[in-house]
């Protein structure tokens, strides 16, 4: 496995689904104007949107770490609207590891898994 990716959860608080909806919009237009290096950034509602999942994929811990740090102010805003918890699946460095202390993350070092070649496309 390459990199790392991350499912990230909010149970969000009642009465800030909008507010949260705001600030998740601008989450992803620093990401995409900002990281390179961040390959997914995609953001999943429960059918009666109490709940959100981001599924998100970074080519290494570096690029998490400039995730974080680019979201900065904003990703306090939105952890103040629902209840965090994230998974990190892949190998995160140490420093990546100090930088969510004290978060509500689980983390699952890879074992083994399949990866197949797209057609078309080289690696």
């Amino acid at each position: 496995m390459k990199g790392l990716q991350l499912t990230s959860r909010f149970q969000i608080h009642k009465g800030k689904l909008e507010a949260f909806k705001t600030l998740a919009n601008e989450c992803i237009s620093l990401v995409q104007e900002n990281e390179p290096n961040a390959l997914q950034y995609d953001w999943f509602f429960n059918s009666d949107q109490t709940e959100c999942v981001i599924r998100e994929t970074f080519t290494d811990s570096n690029a998490l770490l400039a995730h974080i740090a680019n979201l900065g102010e904003v990703l306090g805003k939105i952890q103040a609207l629902g209840d965090f918890s994230s998974e990190i699946y892949g190998n995160p460095s140490e420093e990546l590891m100090q930088a969510v202390a004290g978060m509500d993350v689980k983390v699952y070092s890879f074992y083994r898994g399949l990866e197949r070649a797209v057609a078309g496309k080289s690696r």
